[in-house]
């Protein structure tokens, strides 16, 4: 099959979607890998490295996609690059489409077939998205954590405290990979950590493995309670394939002190509370009711190398299953491929998105034609 890596070009987007390594993999499998000119030189690979793997660099997004079958990518397609899909090529990266209807229906309606890593799911868990959730969650206690300086418009606490002074209060709000490991780095700076979630055997779990965190149950009255003491929030929600509930009204973050940080990591699937806005790195937070904002919507992309390796150790042997069999046939040697097909053959196939757009629903299975 022909493969295609275009270069990112979603704002202050560093990560690709393929090492020289896995390139090499692909070429060894007799399978023709095209890299745009300097996709890889955010992750810091060169494009000499992809060549010594055999990979074919062209100098456009354009000649990738028209040479390409299958393209692989880290974020959802931007509207150039929708305008070049068709029935004939697979799409594999993450789309969060919950959150974004108009790119839903341009998708749809380029006939292409899908496939989003965030919703492909393996005994309950959703492996490809992980990496990226463990790596966001460790980056929101760092950056909340420096945006509570005061120079940086925040309440001027520093969340592990000195001898004699208090540590600075962090609620996480879910207790998932994202939950647990902003926990974790923040519980490691020497902050008080609280984290509310709703699944009563992994609030036991998070008692046992995370020694010195709090745990609450989740409900609106708890976090309302909590807010008016708490320096830094950490926004950890998660709903495979579906838009974030919105768990903190604007009325509730004005119980939070002035100069207190909200991180909202899920706003990718629209974020967790109403005053969230998606931020870029260039320009990663506002203040709202008082509150500083973090809500930059690919924060591994801040540590692209680290985040491009992770993302492969995970994406790598499903690009291959899908190149040397096609969709149709990937799915019947791996069913749980099929919940990762959020459109295809012109026709939207995830449940989840289309009920948060109010859109009609068809099955993947009977839509296959790749």
């Amino acid at each position: 099959m022909n493969i295609g890596i275009p270069k990112e070009i979603k704002n202050q987007e560093h990560r690709v979607s393929m090492i020289p390594a896995s390139v090499k993999d692909l070429v060894k499998r007799g399978h023709t890998v095209y890299v745009q000119q300097g996709a890889g030189a955010g992750a810091s690979y060169t494009d000499e490295q992809y060549i010594a793997c055999g990979a074919i660099i062209l100098d456009t997004t354009e000649e990738v996609f028209a040479q390409s079958t299958l393209i692989v990518k880290v974020k959802e397609p931007q509207a150039s690059e929708v305008a070049m899909l068709t029935d004939q090529h697979i799409l594999f990266t993450y789309l969060h489409l919950a959150a974004d209807k108009s790119l839903t229906e341009s998708l749809v309606a380029s006939g292409c077939t899908a496939i989003a890593y965030e919703t492909i799911e393996v005994n309950g868990h959703l492996p490809l998205l992980e990496p990226m959730s463990e790596i966001a969650g460790r980056m929101s206690a760092i950056v909340g954590s420096y945006h509570l300086a005061r120079h940086k418009n925040g309440r001027g606490t520093l969340l592990g405290g000195v001898p004699g002074v208090a540590p600075g209060r962090v609620v996480v709000i879910g207790g998932g990979t994202a939950g647990v490991n902003a926990a974790r780095v923040a519980k490691g700076i020497g902050a008080d950590v609280t984290i509310l979630e709703v699944d009563f055997n992994r609030m036991r779990f998070l008692d046992i493995t995370m020694e010195g965190t709090h745990t609450i149950y989740s409900t609106e009255a708890n976090l309302s309670e909590l807010l008016p003491r708490v320096d830094l929030v950490i926004g950890a929600v998660l709903v495979p394939g579906a838009a974030a509930p919105k768990l903190i009204t604007r009325e509730m973050l004005k119980l939070m002190q002035p100069g207190s940080v909200f991180v909202d990591i899920a706003v990718d699937q629209g974020g967790c509370a109403e005053t969230t806005r998606a931020t870029t790195h260039e320009n990663p937070t506002y203040i709202d009711e008082g509150v500083v904002h973090y809500c930059v919507a690919n924060m591994p992309g801040a540590y692209s190398r680290t985040a491009t390796q992770a993302l492969n150790n995970v994406t790598h042997n499903w690009t291959a299953l899908i190149a040397e069999n096609g969709v149709a046939n990937a799915v019947s040697k791996r069913p749980e491929l099929i919940n990762g097909i959020n459109c295809t053959n012109g026709q939207l196939t995830y449940e989840a998105v289309a009920s948060a757009h109010g859109l009609p629903l068809s099955s993947a299975t009977d839509n296959l034609t790749t």
